[in-house]
């Protein structure tokens, strides 16, 4: 979207990323006159972005500071009041719970605050994939944490924490296996009949357990999370057996998709 807002502005518009990013989404960018600029390590995005900026005379858009204020939490059409103006027809119209991943942290603390803004007794669980610091930030509070390797679920996991990640309206948080994020995004995809991206499977994923927790209970509730993504831009990559077989996750999504397809059941695809 910010290459194409900068096309119509006239200005040049550079999207920094992990060289890990798939190909789909590089020439998305490309297509809409935008540059990308690759580098070997997820961590060095943001010296890499402020480098960039300072160089070319520009400005460095730092979604990862200011997402989490970029909407009104209060209302205003933003995400969360959405989700409940959507549920209002719904026989629970108050969701039990939330399920989301978190990428600049905007989307969590959003829903979050608004929760807690409309006194709702909605809970906030966020689903963080493997070599994401956030669930051991959300866990001990320390916000020095880094990692050194990318998250290989596009669009959420983040290196280190980032300053609109709001630990203090997360009720939940879950690591989910990337295993299990592929394997969620295929069998939802089967479901909803169309494609889907891997960071909706790994909320998915993370609500699968929730929804297990309230039938054996005996409850009846209302459970939510986001397709947040489309499977569209990842036919190179995850939506590929050569790239599961060459990270080592061909046999494990396999084994969790049928785990999943048998605990819905599904019959084999």
């Amino acid at each position: 979207s910010e290459a194409y807002f900068a096309r119509l502005l006239g200005l040049p518009f550079i999207a920094v990323m992990p060289a890990s990013t798939s190909q789909d989404k590089i020439r998305a960018i490309e297509n809409y006159g935008g540059r990308c600029h690759l580098v070997a390590q997820a961590a060095d995005i943001y010296s890499a972005s402020q480098q960039l900026a300072h160089d070319s005379g520009g400005h460095y858009m730092d979604q990862f500071t200011y997402a989490e204020r970029a909407t009104d939490w209060r209302g205003n059409n933003n995400i969360a009041e959405s989700i409940f103006q959507q549920m209002q027809r719904e026989r629970h119209p108050v969701p039990h719970t939330i399920v989301v991943g978190a990428g600049t942290g905007g989307t969590s603390a959003t829903i979050g605050r608004y929760i807690r803004y409309a006194c709702h007794k909605t809970r906030v669980r966020v689903a963080d994939p493997e070599y994401s610091v956030f669930h051991d930030y959300w866990r001990t509070g320390d916000n020095g944490l880094i990692s050194d390797r990318s998250s290989r679920i596009e669009g959420i996991g983040r290196p280190r924490v980032e300053p609109s990640f709001i630990r203090s309206v997360v009720d939940e948080m879950v690591t989910v296996p990337d295993c299990d994020s592929l394997a969620a995004m295929r069998v939802l995809g089967r479901l909803l009949n169309r494609r889907i991206g891997p960071s909706t499977g790994t909320s998915f994923s993370a609500l699968i357990p929730l929804a297990q927790q309230l039938q054996q209970a005996g409850q009846t509730a209302s459970l939510v999370s986001l397709i947040c993504d489309s499977g569209e831009r990842y036919s190179q990559t995850c939506n590929t057996e050569g790239w599961l077989a060459s990270r080592g996750l061909l046999d494990p999504v396999r084994q969790s998709q049928a785990r999943l397809e048998q605990l819905l059941g599904l019959g084999p695809d």
